[in-house]
């Protein structure tokens, strides 16, 4: 399928490593000029070797700075204009969250996840949107969780942030209404990244799961992440979404939080 994505221009915030890299990476495999952006200097490898397969290759640029401070993130806004324009696409991938349960953490561990999870996104849409609007077509896509559908138990802090930066992109759709920028989330489920085969290799050690990954993955759909695919995510399966949703091939996709989980969260 030709996604029509040639000579578009997108950023994607962490796009330094794990899944925002692929998907900063399949952006530039479809011929979008991509700005990864990274929170530290010089800490980002563009090497044409990561590139490969792409018949529309344009040479990505980087940009970084804190996403969580004022001047971070009107940093960052400056050199992605500088170095692609105002981007067509902007992808708030950058994110993160911490341990904890409802006895452990306190204000402060909310309101850094509200920091990193929701006012990182927002202060690159204030810095893009209203140039955005110029051109009469946008795509503005966050990274959520199906936690802001069924959270669990613990890290409260983290998945109300989730919760809120979901909700809060509702509200910019209807702001962007008739403007041609579509604003939507795409919220994964478990996805296969480098931390989270280490943690359940750790622990199939300690349950004598063995040490064959691919045996690991069907007890961790059994028991700790059930769903009717019986496995969880690659990181290359969320950024296929990512990159639909961005394309011009989802023009009527406005105003939604979609999950990708394998069918873990049961509702209609």
């Amino acid at each position: 399928m030709d996604l029509q994505l040639q000579a578009k221009t997108a950023l994607v915030t962490g796009a330094n490593r794990g899944t925002g890299q692929i998907i900063a990476q399949t952006l530039v495999q479809e011929g979008v000029r991509v700005a990864f952006h990274t929170h530290e200097e010089h800490s980002l490898d563009l090497s044409p070797k990561d590139f490969d397969g792409s018949s529309d290759f344009i040479a990505p640029v980087a940009v970084w700075g804190d996403l969580c401070s004022d001047a971070g993130a009107e940093q960052v806004v400056a050199q992605t204009k500088a170095a692609i324009g105002v981007p067509d696409i902007l992808i708030n991938n950058y994110g993160t969250g911490t341990r904890g349960t409802w006895q452990s953490v306190g204000e402060a561990d909310f309101l850094d996840m509200y920091q990193k999870n929701v006012l990182s996104a927002t202060r690159m849409v204030q810095g893009f949107a209203e140039a955005m609007k110029a051109k009469n077509w946008g795509r503005i896509i966050q990274l959520g969780t199906i936690g802001s559908h069924q959270p669990n138990s613990v890290m409260p802090h983290y998945y109300a942030s989730k919760g809120a930066l979901a909700t809060v992109m509702v509200g910019l759709a209807n702001e962007l209404a008739n403007t041609g920028i579509t604003v939507n989330t795409v919220s994964p489920g478990l996805i296969q990244t480098e931390e989270v085969e280490a943690a359940y290799r750790a622990m199939a050690k300690k349950k004598a799961w063995g040490d064959n990954w691919d045996e690991i993955v069907k007890r961790i759909a059994e028991t700790e992440y059930p769903n009717p695919c019986g496995r969880i995510a690659t990181r290359q399966e969320v950024a296929d979404l990512v990159v639909f949703i961005a394309s011009p091939k989802a023009n009527f996709i406005n105003g939604q939080n979609i999950r990708i989980d394998g069918g873990a969260v049961r509702y209609v």
